[in-house]
Formats: C-alpha cells, structure tokens, sequence
C-alpha cells in the first residue's frame, strides 16, 4: 500500500510542479503584454552598460562619436546574450526558465537594505519578517481558535458557547488594520505601553539588545492580528466537530463504554482535523506573502509593503518576483498537505493505492 501511495505522491509532485510552470508562465505573458518586460530588460542593460563604460579610462579618452558606437555595440551583445532579439515565443520560455530557478532579474527603482537590486535579494530581506510576524501570528490564533472551537462544541448552546460565537463573530467583523488602529491609539500614545510600528527602535550591534527591541515592536501587531483571527478558528473548528460528533461510529464509539477523552481524540478529532490542516496551509501561505495594510499601519518591513512599494513605484520586476515566490509556496505547500493527510487519515493512502 505505501509503494502505491509513493507513487501517487510521485504523479501529485509531477501535477503540481506542471501547475506551477503553467501559473508562472501566464504571469511572465500576462506582465509583457506589449513589450512590456522586454522594454524593461533593454533599459535596464543601457543601464548597465552606460554604468561599466563610466568607470573604464578608456572609453574615456574616445572621441563622442567612438564612444557612442561602443556604447550602442556592448548594448547589442547584451541585448543577443540576453535572448532579446528572438521571437517573442523563444524569449518567454528564457523568462519562463530564469522564473522556475528563481533567477528573477533585478528591479527597477526598489534595492534592498544592503544596496542590491536583485529582485531575489529584495524579497530575501523581507520574507523573514513577514514570516516573524504573521506565521507566529497564525499559529498562536489557530492553536486559540482550535482549544476554545473544541471546548465550544462539547458545551454546544451553554452560555460559553454562545458567549464565544459571539465574540467571535465581533473579532472577526473587522478587518486586522482597524484593530491596529485602535490599538495604536490606545497602547501607543495613551498608556505608553508599546511603540506605534517599526522594526526597532534604533540600530544595534548585538543580538542582546535587537532581541528585546525586536520583541517589544513586535508585540503589538502580533496581538492584533491574534485578535483579528482566533474567532475564525473557533467558529470553524466549532461547527467541524459539533458535525463529526453526530456520527454513527462517535455514537458507537460512546456505546462501546470508550473514555470520552478517547472518543474525542481518536473518533472526533482525527477526522475533523484534514480541513483544519488545510485551513492553517493556506493561512500560512498567505501570512507569508504579508498583509499589505497592516504592515502599512504598524511599519512593518514584509513582504506586503513591499507589494505596497512595487505597486506605488510601478515596480514590474519585483511584482512578477512576488507572484513567482507566492506560486512557488503554495505548491510545495500543497504537496505536503498530501504527506499530512496519509498521516491523519488513512483513506487517503487507500485511495492513493
């Protein structure tokens, strides 16, 4: 049975890795609509160009009209080295291929804190604070929402449970930017407590002092997106048991004599947990990307001021190097949901086999 799972986990990599070519492709068509990136990549090499013959002595002491010449031949071999002057169809499966090995060429106008303009680079820098902040965030309010989603729906319809559907229907009414708002106004400028946003306060040359500034910025996003969220995960993870906990074989289960603590781990819980997983996958993924708005309110340096920067500096490059990060986490993501669930559930293995 495992072989023939191992093989069906073999043919879902081999989808899911068709899926990504097939997403980042329509990307890189989609973004040089019109010459689009290629009118990017040809300025980008006059750039380039322009900046190697600054520096050469030279170059220098050529005449204007040698020096134009030279300039407009080293722009030709770099336009040929690039595969610019093939068909469009040749030149979108470079793009296609540079994407895949995350090769994602170098922005237009945003360089990361180190001065690089490679779009890697860039994303590099913001992808561990992002992770920081809403990854932690995502497991904290999942783990929440999941304790207080299963103790509601063992006291189904008491005064707890109605007390937490609604408090979870308010935390979750308004979105994250609107709690930190609110808290900004109150744990920042009234009682003091926390500082309104940034990463640290100020530059530090050891870990012993970033840590404890790190942490301290760190608290009040983190609580407000904690805030923002833990209802979903109780209402969600209420309703999934509440509906596992009327089936024919919990009901046998409880009339075999079983503990209920038994009954709920092994015939209540294993089975509600798949869409669970799935839930907190796809929370994850996203938390990775960054909420744009939030970490525009608190000034968090993620991945979604990023996209807030891209956007408003019209950045083509780093927008596509996004997209292609996003693709490329939601497929392995995917892909270890499938391991997880075999886990979880062995229909799955069965059906793999």
């Amino acid at each position: 049975m495992w072989k023939a799972y191992g093989k069906h986990l073999a043919k879902r990599g081999i989808f899911l890795f068709l899926t990504l070519v097939i997403a980042t492709y329509a990307t890189i068509v989609i973004a040089n609509l019109g010459g689009y990136v290629d009118g990017i990549l040809r300025k980008q090499i006059e750039f380039e160009v322009s900046q190697y013959l600054a520096r050469s002595p030279t170059f220098r002491e050529l005449s204007p009209e040698e020096q134009e010449a030279r300039r407009r031949e080293l722009i030709e071999e770099y336009i040929k080295a690039a595969g610019l002057d093939k068909p469009f169809l040749q030149r979108s499966f470079i793009y296609l291929w540079r994407a895949l090995i995350l090769n994602l060429g170098r922005a237009m106008h945003l360089r990361s804190a180190s001065g690089s303009s490679k779009v890697y680079d860039i994303i590099l820098e913001r992808l561990p604070w992002s992770m920081l902040l809403f990854t932690t965030g995502t497991i904290i309010e999942a783990v929440i929402g999941i304790l207080l989603g299963v103790n509601m729906a063992k006291k189904a319809l008491s005064k707890f449970d109605r007390a937490m559907i609604v408090a979870s229907i308010i935390s979750y009414t308004a979105p994250p930017w609107f709690y930190g708002i609110l808290a900004i106004l109150l744990f920042s400028f009234q009682l003091g407590l926390f500082p309104p946003g940034g990463l640290v306060s100020r530059p530090h040359e050891s870990w012993t002092t970033f840590l404890p500034d790190l942490l301290h910025h760190l608290a009040l996003p983190l609580m407000v997106w904690v805030l923002s969220f833990f209802g979903y995960w109780a209402y969600i993870t209420r309703n999934l048991v509440l509906e596992t906990l009327h089936q024919d074989y919990v009901m046998a289960a409880r009339a075999k004599g079983l503990p209920e603590r038994v009954v709920m781990r092994r015939y209540v819980l294993r089975p509600a947990a798949p869409p669970i997983v799935t839930m907190i996958a796809l929370a994850l993924i996203a938390s990775w990307m960054g909420a744009i708005i939030t970490e525009a309110v608190f000034g968090w340096p993620g991945l979604g001021s990023l996209y807030n920067d891209a956007v408003w500096s019209m950045d083509a490059p780093v927008l596509i190097g996004l997209t292609v990060m996003y693709a490329y986490l939601l497929v392995l993501t995917v892909f270890i949901l499938d391991i997880i669930y075999s886990i979880l559930d062995p229909r799955v293995r069965t059906v793999g086999a």
